[in-house]
């Protein structure tokens, strides 16, 4: 079934038709009207598996900028459609001109990188507060002091490939002890290593999945202020890869991401039931399992916290903007460096 979410209309049955009405978009499921929905009500629109939007209706998208994404049933990005972007030029040759700067590209980097492995870090350091287990409390913490290593020597690293394998390695220690997030279900919910394209387990599932919607809002979080969001600075460039919004989700994932998939585990509200597994051994959601994280994704995003930097209290769903304006602000010149979100 079709759902609206924080006005971004999801298609997550296959099959879906989406025709338009005049100044409406409506939706049609075996020839079944089930959604009709003013085009003024929406931002953008996400298309997961094989729907189809007719010609009209892509039309009514263009002409009041509501963005068209298509992407596979597990949540790979596959293209967006969007009209003609109408901000400042200037700033995205500033935005290019740094990527083809290996030294700025690298300080950016270095920023992004640090506020990932911070926010891991915190996230295990809570972790490892909260449990009762001694031997998992003693696992967590040298976890952590092997991410504090990696911070200090990510300080001192000064080119992209130093910084991407710290990156890795930061990576690595984080999804060891990752499945100690769990209280519940760990059964039902076993993980390893972190795998992708395809996932091979329910965790893994669950965070592509995640990291799909999140990736969506930081191409619109960086589109909105005229950024080229397939033109990054620690990612590199690949065709139909949206780089920039890869390298600003880095620093989200997780605290926003990563916690919301914890959140579903330990709460029950995520399921085996949730999930089927394919011939081949790839793990994907069922169509009830794929709203529940939406919604709860979605929820996420009502929740508010005070921005360490700007010392105001905002929706959790801004802050991808938020940032994307900090860091449109460091291209410009107007601030030193890129300041990663690292939430108290």
């Amino acid at each position: 079934m079709p759902s609206i979410q924080q006005n971004t209309l999801y298609l997550l049955t296959p099959g879906s038709y989406v025709s338009r009405d005049h100044l409406t978009l409506r939706v049609e499921i075996e020839k079944q009207v089930k959604l009709s929905v003013p085009i003024h009500h929406l931002e953008s629109v996400c298309v997961f598996g094989p729907s189809t939007l007719s010609p009209p209706a892509m039309d009514l998208c263009w002409e009041h900028g509501v963005a068209v994404n298509f992407l596979s049933e597990n949540g790979y990005f596959q293209a967006r459609v969007t009209s003609v972007a109408d901000t400042s030029v200037t700033l995205r040759r500033a935005q290019f001109r740094t990527a083809d700067d290996t030294k700025k590209s690298a300080g950016i980097a270095q920023n992004l990188i640090a506020g990932k492995i911070q926010n891991a870090r915190n996230s295990l350091l809570r972790a490892a507060r909260e449990t009762e287990e001694k031997e998992e409390a003693a696992h967590l913490d040298r976890a952590c002091e092997e991410l504090a290593r990696s911070l200090h020597s990510l300080a001192q690293a000064d080119c992209l490939d130093l910084i991407r394998g710290i990156e890795g390695m930061a990576s690595k220690v984080y999804f060891s002890v990752f499945t100690m997030l769990l209280k519940q279900q760990r059964e039902d919910f076993s993980f390893t290593v972190r795998t992708r394209r395809p996932p091979r387990d329910r965790v893994n599932c669950l965070l592509s999945f995640l990291y799909a919607l999140l990736r969506h809002d930081c191409i619109s979080a960086l589109t909105s202020c005229g950024l080229d969001p397939f033109v990054g600075f620690l990612h590199m460039d690949r065709p139909n890869r949206p780089s920039m919004a890869l390298d600003l989700m880095e620093e989200f994932r997780p605290w926003l991401a990563d916690r919301v998939a914890v959140t579903l585990i330990n709460r029950r509200q995520v399921a085996a039931e949730h999930f089927r597994e394919r011939e081949g051994g790839a793990v994907e959601f069922t169509d009830e399992g794929r709203k529940l994280v939406i919604k709860a994704y979605q929820e996420r995003k009502q929740e508010s916290l005070t921005h360490p930097h700007l010392e105001q209290n905002l929706r959790i769903a801004q802050l991808p903007f938020v940032q994307a304006r900090i860091l449109a602000r460091h291209l410009r010149g107007d601030l030193e460096e890129y300041l990663p979100l690292i939430p108290r």
